[in-house]
């Protein structure tokens, strides 16, 4: 912050020298106004010229030297005279030229303080302190989130109007199971930022789970306000299905959970909510649905690496192009309790539309278990890859495809 403080008064420095160059002209100022006062003298004496000039014609005249004509005539021709050398416009006499100087340092402060005062209020000294904790934490990942939610808990306290620091000790608080400050991390967001729907479903869905999965009047309320402002929200979509499929109402969890999946881009999710779609078709007694060519692999894990990971650890079966140019081109999640498990890739597992196994002869296969549940791969997590394998209309043996080795 000293560094951003700095700069700010480096920017400063230039304000305030324009402020101080007037003074610095004002001696050549005074000149000018000096030599314009010289001209006003210089036109008062034509002004006495003329006067002395027009009283011998009008002597001469009294006399009879003159007549009325010629008398006229040469009047004429002084005024003329007069005008010529007195055609510039008079001017007042100017005030000196140190008048003022006093304003300049007073000017000076207040340009300061208002500048000051104006980023105080409007600038972002706020998020730059919320950004720089947050770097310190991930510098020291051994106490990362205890770290990370003591400071951000200390900036919450010193800038609660900011929405930034709740926005980031939310998901915080939801993946460490602590609901009720998770909760409060929503409410003031909503209040900082208006009901928003994206706010609304995560509220909604952080109630519902902390309710046992019970659609409580007070979720049913938000579900309702969420839906009303954005009827394809994804996140609400997919409590809905998941509300669904605990009434055993199967179609209506796969129809909802297929909506969730169109406005979704977490891969994630995107993996976890088809699983749930296979799931509630069998309930059904369908077969899950064909999506093209694809591939049958059946996914298993070494003897050697049984004891390594819990059952509930995730396991990401992924199918890209050989080539490695394009996104995954299908992605089902499972865990590794499921494991050995049969599964056929096919379209309905692709992440887009532009990345699809239909596009390909070939695909190259990696299974890899996470330790953490994320998808991008961690020291300690398991995998196992193949490094090619058909697309093809399915039927036959399936592939084998073993994780066997662990990521260094």
């Amino acid at each position: 912050m000293i560094v951003l403080w700095i700069a700010f008064a480096v920017l400063l420095v230039p304000a305030l020298w324009l402020l101080v160059l007037p003074l610095r002209r004002a001696g050549a100022v005074a000149r000018t106004l000096a030599d314009d006062e010289a001209s006003e003298r210089n036109d008062r004496q034509n002004v006495a010229v003329y006067r002395r000039r027009l009283a011998s014609l009008e002597a001469a005249r009294e006399r009879g030297e003159i007549d009325a004509a010629r008398f006229d005539e040469d009047r004429l021709e002084l005024e003329r005279s007069l005008l010529d050398d007195t055609a510039t416009t008079a001017r007042s006499s100017l005030k000196p030229a140190g008048a003022g100087r006093w304003l300049v340092p007073p000017t000076m402060i207040a340009l300061v303080v208002i500048s000051v005062a104006w980023y105080q209020g409007e600038g972002a000294e706020g998020d730059l302190a919320l950004y720089r904790l947050q770097q310190q934490a991930m510098a020291d990942p051994e106490a990362a989130l205890p770290r990370l939610l003591e400071r951000l808990e200390a900036e919450a306290e010193r800038q609660p109007g900011n929405p930034n620091v709740w926005r980031s000790l939310f998901p915080l608080y939801r993946d460490s199971g602590r609901t009720e400050r998770a909760d409060h991390a929503l409410t003031r967001l909503l209040d900082l930022e208006g009901r928003r729907p994206w706010l609304l479903a995560e509220l909604a869905q952080l109630r519902y789970f902390a309710a046992g999965r019970e659609l409580t009047p007070g979720v049913r309320a938000l579900v309702d306000e969420t839906l009303a402002a954005d009827p394809a929200q994804p996140t609400v979509l997919g409590l809905l299905g998941i509300e669904a499929f605990e009434n055993a109402d199967y179609a209506a969890a796969i129809d909802r959970w297929r909506r969730a999946i169109a406005g979704m881009s977490d891969t994630q999710q995107i993996a976890s909510l088809r699983q749930g779609i296979l799931t509630a078709q069998r309930r059904l007694g369908q077969a899950p649905e064909a999506a093209g060519p694809g591939i049958h692999v059946r996914v298993s894990l070494a003897a050697e690496l049984s004891e390594r990971l819990g059952a509930d650890a995730a396991v990401f079966v992924v199918a890209r192009d050989t080539a490695g140019e394009r996104p995954p081109l299908a992605v089902v999640r499972t865990t590794l309790g499921a494991l050995p498990i049969t599964l056929t890739l096919d379209d309905g597992d692709a992440m887009a539309p532009m990345a699809r196994l239909s596009q390909v002869d070939e695909a190259r296969l990696v299974a890899r278990v996470s330790a953490s549940g994320q998808a991008d791969p961690k020291p300690g997590d398991l995998f196992g890859r193949r490094a090619s394998a058909a697309v093809g209309e399915g039927g036959g043996e399936p592939l084998e495809l073993i994780i066997d080795r662990i990521v260094e």
